[in-house]
């Protein structure tokens, strides 16, 4: 599913970018535009980024499938 549409980036591209060390909303600003533009989707990329570091694997799961 797209999280951010102004940037074009998904929740699989939260979930990798979390496993390759984001913690912040900021990093994924840095690294993947994530809020860069209308600002949006900052509720949704959090709660993606937050069930990443939580490890929900059934999320994971569907954002990787």
């Amino acid at each position: 599913m797209y999280v951010c549409v102004c940037s074009a980036v998904t929740e699989r591209q939260i979930f990798q970018a979390a496993r390759a060390g984001a913690t912040t909303l900021k990093d994924l600003r840095r690294d993947l535009g994530v809020t860069s533009e209308c600002g949006r989707c900052a509720t949704c990329a959090r709660q993606c980024l937050r069930e990443a570091q939580a490890g929900d694997t059934a999320a994971l799961q569907l954002a990787v499938a």
